[in-house]
């Protein structure tokens, strides 16, 4: 009877998982599987209709490419630039505090402060223009808002951070010690950071550009307040909302956010099949 009790007692650790599982099922799963069904059941034509419509009108389908425009380049220029700077702060110095805080800031803006400010610092009439202007370094008006260079500024403020937070730590989890004893044996800095550091940050770079892409590719806000939103800056999350809230068709937006999600998941399996290429080892690199 006691074994009996023993058997059917719940395991402590499927009590602990329980809640994150049903969060999961209630505000991921049920919603794609809801949202997957809506987008074949059009309002009209055959099952297709919503995906044909999409691939066959250029005003949406131009969207993906405009999408990948603004998302790729700014995911490669984030990462890009959170890996030296991560790197350079990997050790305790003290300016390394106020240095990461001051990187970090800009996260804890949101995107319509940092459109505010963009407006006041790029736009025609901007303190960069009338200061190029005053020092007759540029006469001519310059305009980086409401068009596509101020979406990809936007989006490189607030993304930043975020990717140099998961560099930080990535960087800063790898044992000092290996590049040490590379050291010992006449590697020079750049040997140490190339044979050492970087095939270890190898899962933390995967991890992090597919993050960041993910990010910047469902850029909304950025893309209506210093983009240009009926133009070239017309990106799918857009497409997705007028379908959804302007012209109140549920299952055309299910097809656009599936396509959106299908998209996105095609760069996060090319990333992490390009890790697996080239890195072979646990998932967290350096980290212990």
């Amino acid at each position: 009877m006691s074994a009996l009790a023993a058997r059917l007692k719940p395991d402590p650790a499927l009590l602990l998982v329980a809640p994150a599982v049903i969060f999961l099922l209630l505000f991921f799963i049920y919603p794609f599987g809801y949202g997957f069904v809506l987008s074949f059941t059009p309002a009209e034509g055959d099952w297709l209709a919503n995906y044909r419509k999409f691939f066959s009108d250029e005003h949406l389908w131009r969207t993906v490419i405009i999408t990948f425009q603004l998302s790729l380049p700014v995911t490669i220029l984030n990462v890009g630039l959170a890996l030296p700077i991560a790197f350079q702060l990997r050790r305790k110095t003290r300016y390394q505090r106020w240095v990461t805080t001051l990187l970090v800031i800009p996260i804890t803006l949101g995107t319509v402060l940092i459109a505010e400010g963009m407006l006041t610092y790029f736009g025609p009439r901007g303190w960069l223009s009338q200061f190029l202007q005053l020092l007759h370094i540029y006469d001519g008006p310059i305009r980086l808002t409401h068009n596509f260079a101020g979406v990809v500024i936007s989006l490189a403020i607030s993304g930043f951070p975020f990717c140099f937070l998961l560099m930080l730590s990535y960087v800063t989890g790898i044992d000092p010690t290996l590049a040490r004893a590379a050291a010992t044996l006449g590697a020079g800095p750049f040997q140490q950071f190339r044979q050492i550091y970087l095939p270890l940050l190898m899962p933390g770079l995967a991890i992090t550009f597919c993050l960041a892409f993910v990010q910047a590719f469902s850029v909304f806000p950025s893309a209506v307040l210093v983009g240009a939103p009926s133009g070239p800056t017309r990106v799918i999350s857009l497409a997705a909302y007028e379908a959804a809230f302007e012209q109140y068709d549920y299952s055309m937006a299910s097809a656009v956010a599936m396509i959106m999600g299908f998209a996105q998941l095609i760069v996060v399996v090319i990333v992490l099949a390009l890790r697996r290429s080239l890195y072979r080892g646990p998932v967290g690199g350096g980290k212990g």
